[in-house]
């Protein structure tokens, strides 16, 4: 499995990984930031997203192994691991499977525990997309905002969608997939899964995704880890306060 990834600057080794249904543009201009600060930073498309192959295989164990491959192969150690929602489970696994490759991890809105399937309206409206001839990303917006009413959302959906072919719009992530295997996005890490190393949770002081009953939880499986909360921001915290952002995570891996 050869992951796609777009690699900014030189330095030391710094990935970030994507939530569910997005994809590496989606960090470009931070990934562009903190490779500024002197970090080689690998924007990664997961499987079935983005540019990376498409797999009927999909979950975290694969995803960690991807990770590890991906390192070997480009000859990457003590890396700095960054990941979102979806992409922050895949980051948690691969420091609790392989915590010798790992020199500090940042997770950004997901705790440890195990999250019942909340996609579905999202995936019906991509599903809609998918079996639509879309023609412009208007007219796809148009057809989705039956679906998602928040701009924002939309907006980082429809980077999804490439030209197939002259006038023809299609999506990039494998759909039918991510459809069927929508329940290995919430799943927890095991009580075994243990990572000693440095660990910075993020989450968004409007988010449910951590709650102020998984502290424990979250120095059960990173025992060395901190919590910071950006407050007035929801789930995507990195999108909608960029600079504070930046600012704690730079702090926490130059520390």
């Amino acid at each position: 499995m050869e992951l796609y990834a777009n690699v900014l600057g030189g330095g030391k080794p710094f990935l970030i990984l994507h939530g569910f249904l997005g994809m590496s543009d989606n960090w470009k201009t931070l990934g562009a930031k903190f490779s500024e600060a002197g970090y080689q930073v690998h924007l990664i498309d997961q499987r079935n997203h983005g540019r990376s192959p498409h797999t009927d295989e999909f979950n975290y164990q694969v995803m960690a192994k991807d990770i590890n491959e991906y390192c070997k192969k480009n000859k990457l150690e003590n890396i700095i691991l960054l990941g979102h929602s979806m992409g922050g489970k895949t980051a948690m696994k691969t420091a609790c499977e392989f915590p010798q490759l790992i020199e500090k991890l940042v997770v950004a809105d997901i705790a440890p525990k195990y999250y019942a399937p909340h996609h579905q309206t999202i995936l019906d409206g991509l599903t809609m997309l998918s079996n639509s001839e879309l023609t412009s990303r208007g007219q796809a917006d148009e057809k989705l905002k039956e679906y998602i009413e928040e701009w924002g959302v939309r907006q980082f959906l429809l980077k999804n969608l490439y030209w197939k072919e002259k006038g023809k719009l299609a999506l990039r992530m494998n759909l039918e997939v991510l459809k069927d295997k929508v329940n290995e996005i919430g799943q927890a890490l095991t009580s075994e899964e243990i990572f000693k190393g440095d660990t910075l949770f993020l989450n968004g002081g409007n988010s449910k995704y951590i709650q102020e009953g998984d502290k424990d939880l979250l120095k059960e499986h990173f025992p060395t880890s901190e919590l910071i909360t950006i407050k007035g921001v929801g789930h995507w915290l990195h999108a909608e306060k960029p600079d504070e952002f930046y600012q704690t995570v730079i702090n926490f891996i130059n520390k």
